[in-house]
Parts: C-alpha cells; structure tokens; sequence
C-alpha cells in the first residue's frame, strides 16, 4: 500500500543514467512506497584531469532541462545541487529526513572511490545505499575467463557475453511518483553557466543534436528504420549518416545499452536479417568491454596497459598538437574529422581512428595528449570508451592494433571518402577539388589548384610531416621498445 505523503522520502541521486526508463534505482525507489525525492549534483570537485569537459557540460544542461520536464510531467521535480556529493548528501538528508539512497553505480576510479566513501560516512549515520546496475549489461564481477580472471581479448570477452543469452527486459518509465510533503531547495539550472556564451562556440553543436531522453529514444528508431539494414556495409562512410549517433546518449545515460539490444533485435527478427544487427551490437560489447577494461584496470586512462609502452620515446611539439587540434594539418580526412569534432561536438569513428593514428604515429605524439583534447570537445566522452580507444589505436591497449598497424590518411580517405563529400562538408576550402585530388591536393597540377581556387601554404598548408618519413620515424621509435 502506498505510504502518507510524510513518510521519509526515498532519495533517488542521478548520475550518468538521466533517463526515467530501464533505470533499475528510480524502480526500486518507486517500489516502495515511499515519496520519491530525485537529485543531480554537479560535483565540482571531481579530480581535475577528469572534471567534464566544455561540450559534455552543454549537453548536461541540456539532458538535465529535458529530465526535469519529465519528471514534472509525472507529478514530480529535480533537485539540483553544486557541491562536494558527500557534504551535499549530508545536507539533504538533514533536510528532508531521507534515510535511503538509490543510485545507479560508476565504473571510473573516481566514482568508485566516491561510492565506498559514501559507504563509510552515511551508512554510519543510519542512511542506507541501494546501488543498482543500468549502464552496462553485464556487472564487470560477473564475467571472467576460465582462469577467472578478467579478459584482455575482445573476440572471448564478446563471445562469453553473447553465451549469457539475452539481456534483461527494460523496465517501463513509472507513470506517476509520489512527491515529499514539501521540496529542498534547488539551484536554477542557469546558475550552473553549464552553456558558454562569450565566445558562444556550441551553436554548431546545438544545430547538430537534440540531447534528452524522448530525442534518444526517437534517434534510436531512427537508425533502426532507416540505417540498421546498411550498417554493416556502410558504417565506415562518414560522409553519409550510416551510424546510430546514440553515443552521447549513452554517455549521459539517457538510454540504456538493455533499451539499444532489444530494440535491434526485435528489428532482425522482423526483418528476418540478424547480419546488420549483429555487426552493430558487436559495437555494443566493444563499449561493454571498455567499461570491464576500466573497472579491472583503473590506471588504463592514464598510464599504457601494456607497461613496455612506458618507455616509448614520444615528442613534445606544441605547434604540431595545435595543428592536429585545429585541423591544419595538410591532410584533407584528418583536417575534416578534427573540424567536425570542433563544430559538431562528435566524430564519426572510422575518423577517429584515423585522426587518433596520425596523432600518435605520424606526429609521433602521446596518445593520452588526444584522449585529453577528445575528453573536453567530445559530446559523448566517456572515459571507459576514450581511454581504451586510444589505447587500442596506439598499441598499447588491451587487444591492441599493433602499433606497426599506420593509417595512410590519403588511402584512407580515397578508401572511405571515395567522393570527397565528408571532406567538402568540413573543409570548404577544398570544395571546387575534383575527387582524385582532394585527398592529396599538395598533388594537383597549378592550373588545377587555381580552377579550385586553392593555393598551397596560404589558403591551404602543405603536409605537417611527410607520411612515408613519419611512418619510418614511428617504427623505429617502435623498435626501441625491444631493445
């Protein structure tokens, strides 16, 4: 039976997991009875290297707006709350009499620390934690090999996951929640200056996206009616829109991975085509397998899995860093995909690694210096999934590329941009090119160049390094390591 309106209520505290469906905590807080109290601090204290970044906080402003709509729609409210997540705990419960704390868990060291602190300070106080899963499919102390032991391979790691059977069945968003007697005060989302403003550098991102809950849930559909069935063969075209786009949507938690694997699978069974479907939720472990990577692993966004990679003779060059950051490299796919970053927030992946391996081994610079610049412009970073990447790229991750493994980012870019089209869309400087050479422009003919309107080293920069020289560069520096 439901309880009076003046009962305790059940704190509900959100982090990454800003949805109202599949979310395992606001279930069990709505089970019980009891008023429910939902809460979001924005914990400024969080270490500095991995306090969020400038186009992750635009989109918590705005996944934070569209949850609290959502929670209006159902007779309820968020509370927002800046501060350290301890002290501002402590306050709330002093206030409202709260005596339960339902939370979907963190995999990243500092959540982690965050949680057993939590542990000691308020279960001592009579508060009792309720942590629940909800960002991944499987808990990280759930899967291991035959050794028992965590996995380091992808291909065991993805096939141990799949011999599980299906996930879970989401859980239904609550139509109502009964609201405490009366409400903590809360800070205005505005006073958090979440959005910049002078400069205001997100307009390209917000043409580009619709962060919240009902525009994931509309983006998932999306994909499954008009991309699955190419996705397998077209995922790696960035000029064309043939990937899902749920990233920064997972990211904040406003799906869930549960929500994403029925949906594709209900579609292949309709369509009677699993191929497209398993190519994509092969994707959907590879996050899995970041977050197990993570947990088991802490160190993984700081210091190379592999501990050889320690000594490997990486460049400090500010001028050529700026240059991969800003897009003026010279190499049209890598310029492209570093300017889409820049105005859109996001990148499609196929880019990413090849903008991360001209990072890494045509410039000869660390990978933790691009998984810093990702962090801070990506709409979707996540630090399980931007450390791991990287690593993977660089050849020291966890079933790694192997580091001899270079990206020729013309090859690339002829290969995966064979029109120009992604190209054209983010370096409108090189439009007028014709598809032979817009990839390698430093090649055309003068009169080609002047019918294009582009001149070498003042409306376009020559290459930054010469790819066949860099790409020895790297592999002796690559050599060093066996000595």
């Amino acid at each position: 039976m439901p309880r009076s309106s003046r009962a305790a209520p059940a704190l509900v505290l959100f982090r990454r997991d800003l949805r109202l469906a599949d979310h395992p905590a606001l279930s069990a807080a709505t089970e019980t009875g009891a008023p429910v109290l939902p809460v979001y601090i924005l914990d400024d204290e969080t270490p500095g290297r991995w306090r969020m970044g400038g186009a992750s906080r635009w989109w918590l402003h705005q996944s934070l707006r569209s949850l609290g709509a959502d929670l209006e729609a159902r007779g309820s409210r968020l509370v927002l709350r800046r501060g350290e997540t301890e002290r501002v705990l402590r306050d709330l419960i002093e206030e409202t009499g709260a005596r339960t704390i339902f939370f979907t868990r963190g995999y990243e060291p500092y959540q982690r620390a965050l949680e057993e602190r939590l542990k000691l300070s308020l279960e001592a106080r009579g508060v009792s934690l309720r942590r629940f899963g909800g960002q991944i499919l499987v808990e990280p102390e759930n899967l291991a090999n035959l050794a028992g032991a965590p996995f380091r391979v992808f291909t065991p790691f993805f096939r141990a996951l799949s011999q599980r059977g299906e996930p879970s069945t989401p859980l239904p968003a609550p139509q109502k929640l009964a609201a405490p007697d009366s409400w903590p005060r809360s800070d205005a989302l505005a006073s958090w200056s979440l959005e910049p403003t002078k400069p205001d550098w997100a307009r390209g991102i917000r043409a580009a996206w619709r962060p919240g809950e009902t525009a994931a849930r509309k983006r998932l559909a999306q994909f499954i009616e008009t991309t699955l069935a190419s996705y397998r063969t077209r995922r790696d075209e960035p000029g064309i829109d043939g990937t899902s786009r749920l990233s920064p949507h997972l990211a904040f938690g406003e799906i869930g991975p549960r929500q994403i694997w029925h949906a594709v699978q209900a579609a292949a069974e309709a369509a009677g085509d699993h191929a497209a479907a398993d190519a994509y939720l092969r994707e959907v472990g590879w996050r899995e397998f970041s977050y197990h990577l993570l947990f088991h692993f802490p160190h993984l966004p700081e210091a190379p899995f592999r501990p050889e990679f320690e000594a490997f003779p990486w460049r400090d060059d500010e001028t050529a860093l700026e240059a991969w950051q800003r897009g003026r490299t010279g190499y049209p796919i890598v310029d492209a995909g570093m300017r889409q970053l820049w105005q859109t927030g996001w990148m499609h992946n196929r880019v990413r690694m090849i903008v991360a391996s001209f990072l890494i081994k045509d410039l000869l610079l660390p990978w933790q210096t691009g998984a810093d610049w990702f962090w801070d412009t990506l709409v979707d970073a996540d630090l399980a999934n931007n450390a791991a990447s990287w690593q993977w790229v660089a050849g020291s991750g966890a079933d790694a590329a192997p580091y001899f493994r270079i990206f020729n980012p013309v090859l690339q870019g002829e290969k995966f941009d064979a029109r120009g089209d992604y190209v054209r869309a983010f370096v409108p400087e090189l439009a007028k090119l014709p598809a032979s050479l817009i990839h390698k422009p430093w090649t055309a003919s003068a009169a080609a160049l002047r019918d294009a309107g582009v001149t070498l080293g003042e409306t376009w920069p020559h290459p930054i390094v010469d790819h066949v020289a860099a790409r020895a560069r790297a592999l002796t520096a690559f050599a060093s390591l066996k000595k």
